[in-house]
C-alpha cells in the first residue's frame, strides 16, 4: 500500500500532540511483556499498571519465540497474542507495539531466529534475502496487531520498526525502514510507524523514512546536570519534521520522567516497570560484562513490579505522576516546551544544582515550571512573587504558575502555587484541586467573583479578588471558596506521604488513604528437605543415538539445526603423540564449555567466541574428547569485541586440537619502527633485516604515541603437527600477523588468538610478522605462545532442548535414590536431584532461593524449564547480570496440583573449589 493510499489513523503523531481518536493524550507507558509472564497473570499485571498511574504499555513481539524451527510457527498457549491484545483492550491500556524483527530485550538474539545465522544471510539490511524472511514474521504477526489496532476494535496506537538500529551498521537505514514500513502498510496497518533510536543518531535509526517517526530513548544519569538540554534539542529537531517528542525508553525513576516531561515529550517510556522471568534457553549473553555477561533468568532491573507481582515503592511515584497527568488533561497533553525561564522570572535561595525552571506553556494558558534539585541536600527557593519553600533533595516537582480554572469549569486563575497539583475532581458545580507539598509555602488565586473563603489549617485572605493560601505544610489544609454563582471550589493541601498513598478525595476535600504496609507473605519460608539424586557420567551425552550427526570436522551448533540449550561434541586425536600432550585447544568456543578427555574432566571454559586452552595432566589412552557445550543465549547487542558478542555469532566450537608442543615466541623478534598506521608491503615480504634491532616482542621503547611497529621472526612448523594456533597472553595492543608476507588476520586484547594453521607446513621455515600498534604504558602482551598439535576428527555432534532435558530428567527418576542436602559433587560430575514443592497456601508459588558454590543449575518445574543459576566459583564463573543471580520463580499458576515436581540439572564446573549444593528455601510470594 502507498502511502498516500494509507487511509486516515484513528491515532495521529502531530507535532505538538498525540491524538486518539482526535483527542490529545499524555501517554505514561510501561514496558510489559507477555513472553516473561505467564500468560494466568497477564490480567493483573495490566490491572495493577492501571492501578499505579499508566495508560499504556510497550511489548516486544519476539520472531523466535514464534518461530522455534524455519517454518515451525506457535500463537498458542503461553504464545498467545491475540490473548493478550484482547486482554490489553479489556483492560483499557493503550498498546505501542513493538514487532522488531529484531527487539534486543536482552532477549536470546535480540529475537532473530538462529537460522538465520546459519544460513549467513545479513540481518537488519535491506537486502532481498533477509526482507523476505521478515516477510513471513510480518505476514503473521501483522495481521493481530492490525485486528487489535485503534479505530478496529482495539487498543494498539503504534507500531515499532526494528529497534535501536543505530547501534547497527545498517548501510542503508532509509531503504531498511522504508521496506519495513512498506511490509507493515501492506497488511493495512494505519496507526503511526516509528523507529526508535538508541544513542540518538535519528538518521541512523530511522533513516528519516517517510512515514516512520524518530522516537528517542535515554538513559542518562538521573542527576545529569544537562540533561534538559540533551532533550530539548531532539524535540527542537522532531518538530522540525512535524512530530511530536517521544521517549519510547528511559530509566524508570519518575524523577526522571518529570524532567522528561518538563521537555515537552508526550510519551513517557521507562523500560521494564514490569519485571519478568526469561523461561526456557531464552536468556541472552552481552556485552554488560565489559565484555560478556551472561543475562540471568530473572529479568528485573528494579521497576514497579516485581517478577512475582510485587508492588515495589516506586509505584506509588508512577500513581501520583499519573494523577497529575490526568489532572490537566488536554493543557498538558498539548503543551509546549518552551526551555528554561527568562530572566523575568526572578529566583532567589538556594539555587546551585537545581535544574529548571523549565517552562511547559499549557494548552489554553498558564504555566508549569518544572523545577528539580540534583542534590542530596535541601534547598530553600523562591520565585518572583512567591513565599518561599523546601525543594528536598532528589525531588523534582512541577509547579502551575497563571493556570485557567476555566478549563476546570469555574471562573478564576491559579495565579502560582509551591505545591505540586496533582488530583482534580469535578462535579456540577464544585471542583476539588489536591496539592502536595513538603514545606511551608502558598498558593495565589485570582478571580472578581470569589465572595467567600473557609479555610483550615491555613492562613486564607480574600480581598479584591485575590486569595492567598500560607500553609505550614505539617497538617492537611482544607480551603474552601464560594464565588458569586454558587460554585464551591476547594483547595485540598497534603503532604506527600499521603499524597502517594490516596485513594480519593471527595466533594468535601476529604481525603482516604491505604495502608503503607508492605504486602506479607502468608506462609513462613520453607526450605525444600526431601530429595532424590541421580548421579551421570558427564561425559555422557544425554542424547539419543538416532539424534547424533557424524561429521568429518566440527560445525557450529546452528549449522546442526541446534539453536538452543545443550549440544555435545564428540572427537578423536591420536594417541601416539599422548605422552607430550600439554593440554586441549578449543577453537571459537562458546557460550558454556565443559571438556572431558577419556572420561576425564579438564575444566569448564566460556571463551566468548574465542579459543580457550584446558591443560591436560594425565596421559590418553584412548583419545577421545567429548565437550558439553551449553547456549546461554544468542548476543543481544552487537559488539565486535568479541566473536561471540556479534549480533551474528554461532554457538558451540569449530575443533579442538590435542596440543604437543608450546612454542614460546616472546623473544629475539627484529623490530622496524614505522611513520604511521600505514602498511608497508616492503616490510612484510622479503627485506634485508640484519641492521634491524633484536628485542622482545613489543619490547621496543618509542618516542611515539602511538608507536607503530613491525616485528619479524622466522618460526619452523613441528613435523608431526598439523595446527598452530598464536596466543599474545596479557596482550592490551592492537595487531596484524602476516605469513610469508600474507595478511592472516587482527588480534586484540579481547580476542588474542589467530589461527595459523592453514598457512602454516608442517616443517617448512615460515615468515612471521606482527604489525603493532601500541599505546604508551600498555604492553603488547607477557608473552606469545603458538599453540602446536593435532586436529581432533570423527566428529559426532548432538543437542538436547527443553523438552528432550525434561524428558531425560523423568527418564532417569525412577533410578534416583534419597539425598539429603548439602549435596557435593566431583568437578565435573553431573545429576538430576528430583524433589517435590507443595504450592504455597495463597496459590501464587514461591522464589526458590539457591545457596551453594562451584556449580551450575537448569531449573524444571513440571517439565518446564524456569531458570538457570551459575553459583558462585573459585575460577571460570562469568560475569552474571539482569535480575536475582541465586533465585529462580516457581509461578503458582503453573503447578498443575497442589503438589508440583521440580527437577534440577547439576554440573559440578569448578575444579579451584567445592561444587556443593547446600540449600534450597522457598520463599512464597
Amino acid at each position: 500500500m502507498s502511502l498516500d493510499t494509507q487511509k486516515i489513523s484513528a491515532v495521529q503523531f502531530d507535532a505538538d500532540a498525540v491524538r486518539i481518536h482526535g483527542e490529545p493524550k499524555l501517554l505514561l507507558s510501561a514496558s510489559l511483556f507477555y513472553f516473561r509472564i505467564p500468560r494466568l497473570l497477564w490480567k493483573e499485571r495490566m490491572e495493577q499498571l492501571k492501578a499505579y498511574g499508566y495508560n499504556s504499555i510497550d511489548v516486544y513481539f519476539p520472531w523466535n519465540y514464534h518461530e522455534l524451527r524455519e517454518g515451525e510457527w506457535d500463537f498458542t498457549g503461553e504464545r498467545d497474542v491475540e490473548a493478550f491484545l484482547s486482554a490489553a483492550r479489556d483492560t483499557g491500556l493503550w498498546v505501542i507495539a513493538r514487532p522488531g524483527p529484531y527487539i534486543c530485550s536482552e532477549w536470546d538474539g535480540g529475537a532473530l531466529p538462529a537460522y538465520l545465522l546459519a544460513q549467513g544471510i545479513e540481518i537488519r539490511q535491506n537486502d532481498p534475502i533477509f526482507l523476505s524472511r521478515v516477510a513471513s514474521w510480518f505476514d503473521r504477526i501483522i495481521p493481530l496487531l492490525k485486528a487489535y489496532q485503534a479505530g478496529e476494535g482495539g487498543t494498539v496506537i503504534a507500531v515499532q520498526l526494528d529497534n535501536e538500529l543505530d547501534f547497527y551498521d545498517c548501510k542503508d537505514p532509509e531503504g531498511y525502514i522504508g521496506a519495513l514500513r512498506d511490509l507493515t502498510l501492506g497488511h493495512g496497518i494505519s496507526v503511526p510507524l516509528f523507529a526508535c533510536a538508541g544513542q540518538g543518531g535519528l538518521l541512523q535509526a530511522a533513516g528519516i523514512a517517510e512515514g516512520v517517526a524518530p522516537t528517542c530513548n535515554f538513559y542518562p544519569d538521573n542527576r545529569d546536570p544537562e540533561f534538559e538540554q540533551k532533550v530539548l534539542h531532539y524535540g527542537g529537531i522532531l518538530e522540525e519534521l512535524g512530530y511530536p517528542l517521544l521517549v519510547t525508553e528511559t530509566n524508570r525513576a519518575h524523577y526522571l520522567l518529570r524532567r522528561l516531561l518538563g521537555c515537552g515529550a508526550k510519551l513517557l517510556g521507562p523500560y521494564l516497570q514490569v519485571s519478568g522471568t526469561d523461561f526456557g534457553f531464552t536468556n541472552a549473553t552481552n556485552n554488560w560484562g565489559k565484555p560478556l555477561a551472561f543475562m540471568t533468568s530473572d529479568y528485573d532491573f528494579g521497576g514497579m513490579i516485581s517478577p512475582e507481582g510485587h508492588i515495589r515503592d516506586e509505584a506509588y511515584e508512577g500513581k501520583l505522576l499519573g494523577r497529575m497527568i490526568e489532572a490537566y488533561g488536554s493543557k498538558l497533553a498539548e503543551a509546549k516546551a518552551v526551555g528554561a525561564a527568562d530572566e523575568k522570572l526572578v529566583r532567589t535561595g538556594q539555587w546551585n544544582n537545581i535544574a529548571g525552571p523549565y517552562v511547559l506553556e499549557l494548552k489554553g494558558g498558564g504555566q508549569l515550571l518544572f523545577l528539580t534539585n540534583l542534590d542530596d541536600e535541601d534547598k530553600e527557593l523562591a520565585i518572583t512573587g512567591s513565599h518561599s519553600f523546601i525543594l528536598r533533595g532528589g525531588r523534582s516537582l512541577a509547579l502551575p504558575r497563571q493556570v485557567p480554572l476555566s478549563g476546570w469549569g469555574i471562573e478564576g486563575i491559579l495565579e502560582q502555587s509551591t505545591a505540586e497539583l496533582y488530583f482534580v475532581k469535578q462535579a456540577s458545580t464544585k471542583l476539588v484541586l489536591a496539592f502536595h507539598t513538603e514545606s511551608a509555602g502558598q498558593i495565589q488565586l485570582s478571580g472578581q467573583g470569589m465572595a467567600s473563603v473557609e479555610a483550615e489549617n491555613c492562613q486564607a485572605e480574600l480581598q479584591d479578588g485575590q486569595l492567598s493560601i500560607i500553609f505550614e505544610g505539617l497538617t492537611d489544609v482544607v480551603c474552601r471558596v464560594k464565588d458569586d454563582n454558587g460554585s464551591l471550589l476547594t483547595i485540598v493541601i497534603h503532604d506527600k506521604d499521603k499524597a502517594l498513598y490516596m485513594d480519593d478525595v471527595d466533594e468535601e476535600g476529604l481525603s482516604s488513604t491505604h495502608s503503607l504496609n508492605s504486602p506479607s507473605a502468608d506462609e513462613a519460608q520453607k526450605e525444600v528437605t526431601d530429595w532424590q539424586l541421580s548421579s551421570m557420567d558427564g561425559a555422557v551425552p544425554m542424547t539419543s543415538l538416532d539424534s547424533r550427526q557424524s561429521r568429518d570436522h566440527a560445525i557450529y551448533l546452528e549449522q546442526s539445526d541446534i539453536y538452543r540449550g545443550y549440544a555435545w561434541y564428540e572427537a578423536t586425536v591420536s594417541p601416539h603423540d599422548s605422552d607430550q600432550a600439554h593440554g586441549v585447544l578449543i577453537k571459537n568456543g562458546s557460550d558454556v564449555i565443559s571438556l572431558y578427555a577419556d572420561g576425564r574432566y579438564l575444566g569448564t571454559t566460556v571463551p566468548g567466541g574465542s579459543s580457550s586452552y584446558l591443560p591436560v595432566k594425565e596421559r590418553l589412552e584412548q583419545g577421545k574428547l567429548t565437550a558439553r557445550t551449553e547456549i546461554w543465549g544468542h548476543s543481544n547487542f552487537d559488539d565486535s569485541r568479541l566473536p561471540g558478542l556479534k549480533l551474528n555469532a554461532l554457538k558451540g566450537l569449530t575443533g579442538m586440537t590435542l596440543v604437543t608442543k608450546q612454542h614460546d615466541l616472546s623473544r629475539n623478534w627484529s623490530v622496524y619502527r614505522a611513520a604511521d598506521r600505514t602498511l608497508r608491503e616492503e616490510l612484510t615480504a622479503e627485506v634485508d633485516r640484519k641492521l634491524w634491532p633484536v628485542v622482545n616482542l613489543g619490547g621496543w621503547l618509542s618516542p611515539d604515541h602511538p608507536a607503530f611497529e613491525y616485528y619479524r621472526k622466522s618460526f619452523i612448523p613441528g613435523e608431526r603437527a598439523n595446527s598452530w594456533t598464536l596466543h599474545f597472553e596479557g596482550m592490551q595492543s592492537m595487531a596484524k600477523v602476516f605469513v610469508n608476507g600474507e595478511l592472516i588476520g587482527d588480534v586484540h586484547p579481547f580476542d588474542p588468538y589467530l589461527d595459523l594453521s592453514s598457512h602454516l607446513t608442517a616443517g617448512q621455515t615460515a615468515e612471521l610478522a606482527i604489525f603493532l600498534e601500541r599505546v604508551i604504558g600498555l604492553p603488547a602482551g607477557r608473552r606469545a605462545v603458538m599453540y602446536e598439535g593435532v586436529k581432533a576428527s570423527d566428529w559426532i555432534i548432538s543437542g538436547a532442548e527443553e523438552p528432550e532435558l525434561s524428558a531425560h530428567a523423568k527418564a532417569l527418576r525412577a533410578q534416583s535414590q534419597d539425598a539429603i542436602l548439602p549435596v557435593r559433587l566431583e568437578p565435573g560430575q553431573t545429576a538430576w536431584l528430583y524433589g517435590t514443592v507443595q504450592n504455597s497456601d495463597n496459590g501464587k508459588g514461591w522464589r526458590a532461593m539457591v545457596s551453594g558454590s562451584g556449580l551450575k543449575l537448569t531449573v524444571f518445574l513440571e517439565g518446564r524449564l524456569v531458570g538457570r543459576i551459575w553459583t558462585p566459583c573459585e575460577e571460570g564463573r562469568p560475569v552474571i547480570t539482569g535480575g536475582s543471580q541465586q533465585s529462580v520463580y516457581l509461578p503458582g499458576v503453573w503447578f498443575e496440583k497442589k503438589e508440583g515436581e521440580i527437577d534440577l540439572f547439576l554440573e559440578a564446573v569448578d575444579q579451584a573449589g567445592p561444587c556443593r549444593l547446600d540449600a534450597i528455601r522457598l520463599q512464597p510470594v
